[in-house]
């Protein structure tokens, strides 16, 4: 395979298509494999090997190994990728494989009276740090040469090298891989295949000083992920994390008047935002040599990305590099290893709680994982097992909700899943009552994030499930949490019923959010409180489509204007916005049911126009990116109301009425038309709309009616639309 330069436009979509193929060939586990990777940007780079390192080390299900009999112990986890960094001193890299699988030899599993039992598959090497040989002496420089053209003689003599069982990836920049296949052609013969990430050459000589923030760095992108957000949340998972609303962008309202859902989301967990700040020139100190170069680095970059001059970053910079310093004694020491493993608990407990105080960046959830990926590896008999099982499923829960969302937020889930799973595999709700029912909440709402990527049915039920044995045991021990988990159950109903059994779940939906209701108060609990009666509201609009329509639809007004009681203006303008959007809604479908009267269809309809106008109004006030739903959709819907409200012929209403709803009508269309592209199809239906109603004003109001309508056109528009009339 030869390596060109790449012109590609788009560098996030060129590394986003890279670092897949690279994660898949690497994920394969095939035997002697030798990949090289070329990143002339060490930040990139340095995140680039980081994700793959959380992604690959541990898969899952190896964290912990169960035998078949029930009577033999389990076998200690064991990595299927290491990140080791070039021995400047020595650079052989064959040779410090081959040093990592002498300390660390692959463990033997499912042994057993009857059986010896089989040695777990040696793990793949990522080696990073070429770059740095840059600086070392010219014979430094031509003994790692030296040592890469010898790898044709490893090849022919296996008995020499037990890394040839697994693969090598190798990270170089772009000078250095000019002189491999200059001075080492024999390895340059030997590779599988070449990786190549565009981005801009990162000075070595800064490389030491300078922090290399991972998730500040925008030059890999791994896609984004769809969060729309029809629902809120009165709680995230259960890991005690503060959370912050999440932006929902939620479902688009239709054109002709269908009412947005905002039923529960759990609230993505805050994350901090990075700004670019003076480096502390903090090293930890003293060469930490027992702990993996991957964790000691990405937790240099949380000291240095942390201001110095604030106190408490000072001493939690002190407390983690005592800790650190601790931790290398033990395995100096070769302490017992519930003793160290109890050392990597307190890091990444450490880690855990500054997640909780808000910093939910990547490079805190990645120490935290390593650090619990240790704790378990060197301890999975510990009591605290389960507990750092349910909090490693929740860190990759939310590294899948933590920018850059990335393709990989589908894996991020199923790894959380499989967590949670082996969690409750090794508890009982018996013996271990509220890890048991965090987890299954936990659990429930894993299951409802994996339901957008796939199998919406089978992974709402299974959300449904696990939440519903989550209330079960909690009943009323914690009532808070016994209705937010109810909340969460009704959401899982909600989602349900837009794929199977529609109106059964929406009962059940109903049911769920009543229950919940009953356990806020308003006057303590006001925002939670509005947010489930707009729910529940949302929730009757929905099974007005399948049953009992003007009831429910009632019952939707009653739901929605309940809780504009507590969701106002002042307290919170987004969601007081969306409630009057679905308000408006259900007053036009109640005033378009046959049985409604022709009073109550006027009444109704103006009853529309002011939510929908007190919506619009409160819209524009706010950034566009914080509504969850469509506001141009919305004045479309407005502008229908007046339509309806001038043109029915049952409702009553003079000329100047008329004139004046027709005029609104096409101001809104008009506004709305302004908002769209002309390649959407909402601007082809809006355009419709726009010339509909010019000819409603020749029709009720004649000739001047029309010419009023055309003087408030744009002229750009006027072509178009006088062939149309």
């Amino acid at each position: 395979m030869s390596v060109n330069e790449t012109t590609h436009s788009d560098k996030f979509v060129w590394n986003r298509q890279v670092y897949n193929r690279l994660k898949l060939a690497l994920s394969l586990g095939l035997r002697r494999q030798f990949f090289l990777a070329i990143c002339d940007d060490l930040n990139l780079r340095n995140q680039v090997a980081a994700r793959l390192h959380s992604t690959l080390a541990y898969p899952v299900g190896q964290v912990l190994y169960q035998p078949s009999e029930a009577q033999e112990d389990s076998t200690p986890a064991y990595p299927r990728l290491v990140t080791l960094r070039l021995n400047l001193s020595d650079p052989n890299p064959i040779a410090q494989i081959n040093q990592w699988l002498l300390n660390y030899p692959p463990p033997i599993v499912g042994a057993s009276k009857d059986s010896p039992g089989k040695s777990l598959p040696i793990p793949g090497f990522q080696i990073v740090g070429v770059e740095q040989l840059t600086r070392q002496p010219v014979a430094i420089q031509r003994l790692f040469l030296h040592y890469l053209r010898l790898t044709e003689q490893h090849l022919s003599s296996p008995e020499s090298s037990r890394f040839l069982e697994s693969s090598l990836l190798l990270w170089i920049p772009r000078p250095w891989l000019y002189a491999i296949q200059q001075s080492a052609p024999q390895f340059w013969r030997c590779r599988t295949g070449v990786f190549v990430f565009a981005g801009e050459p990162t000075p070595t000589t800064n490389n030491r000083s300078s922090p290399e923030r991972l998730s500040s760095y925008k030059s890999l992108d791994l896609g984004s992920l769809d969060q729309s957000g029809l629902e809120e949340s009165l709680s995230q998972l259960d890991f005690d994390f503060q959370s912050q609303s999440p932006v929902n962008r939620g479902q688009k309202i239709p054109e002709t008047p269908v009412s947005t859902s905002e039923i529960l989301m759990p609230e993505a967990p805050q994350e901090e935002q990075t700004h670019q700040v003076s480096v502390s020139e903090t090293r930890l100190q003293p060469e930490l040599t027992h702990i993996s170069k991957e964790l000691t680095e990405l937790i240099q970059t949380t000291i240095n990305n942390t201001d110095p001059a604030i106190a408490q970053n000072r001493d939690e910079s002190v407390q983690v590099q005592q800790l650190l310093e601790e931790i290398d004694g033990l395995h100096l020491k070769q302490a017992l290893p519930e003793t160290i493993a109890a050392a990597y608990h307190r890091l990444g407990n450490l880690y855990r709680l500054r997640i909780e105080q808000g910093q939910a960046n990547l490079e805190n959830m990645m120490v935290a994982i390593l650090a619990y990926q240790e704790a378990i590896t060197y301890d999975e008999t510990s009591p605290h097992v389960p507990d750092i099982l349910n909090d490693l499923g929740t860190l990759y829960w939310m590294l899948y909700r933590t920018p850059p969302n990335s393709e990989e937020g589908q894996s991020y889930i199923e790894q959380g899943i499989e967590f949670y799973q082996l969690a409750l595999k090794l508890i009982s709700p018996e013996t271990h009552s509220e890890t048991y029912i965090r987890v299954q909440n936990n659990l429930g709402t894993a299951y409802g994030d994996l339901a957008r990527f796939k199998n919406p049915v089978k992974n709402w039920q299974l959300a449904i499930a696990a939440y519903t044995e989550a209330v079960r045991l909690r009943n009323n021990m914690e009532p808070l949490k016994y209705a937010a988990t109810q909340n969460n159950l009704g959401t899982a109903y909600w989602h349900l019923a837009q794929h199977t059994q529609s109106a059964e779940n929406l009962h059940k939906a109903i049911a769920a959010y009543s229950l919940a209701l009953n356990y806020y108060h308003p006057e303590q609990e006001p925002l939670k409180y509005g947010m489930i009666q707009n729910n529940i509201g949302t929730a009757h609009w929905n099974l007005a489509q399948y049953d009992h329509p003007t009831e429910h639809l009632r019952l939707a007004v009653q739901a929605y204007g309940e809780a504009l009681k507590y969701r106002t203006p002042a307290n919170v303008p987004a969601a007081c916005a969306a409630t009057q959007n679905n308000l408006g809604t259900a007053y036009w479908q109640l005033a378009n049911q046959p049985q409604t009267t022709k009073e109550e269809r006027q009444q109704f309809l103006i009853l529309c126009v002011k939510a929908y106008e007190e919506c619009t109004t409160l819209a524009h006030s706010l950034n566009e990116e914080s509504l969850s739903f469509d506001i141009f959709a919305t004045h479309n819907n407005l502008g229908l109301a007046h339509y309806q409200l001038a043109t029915d012929q049952y409702l009553h209403g003079d000329k100047a009425s008329r004139s004046q709803h027709l005029e609104a009508a096409l101001e809104n269309h008009l506004q709305a038309l302004n908002g769209l592209n002309q390649q959407q199809e909402s601007y082809q239906t809006t355009f419709t709309y726009i010339v509909k109603t010019i000819r409603a004003f020749h029709n009720e109001l004649g000739i001047k009616g029309q010419n009023l309508a055309l003087s408030k056109i744009p002229g750009h528009l006027l072509s178009e639309i006088m062939p149309k009339l």
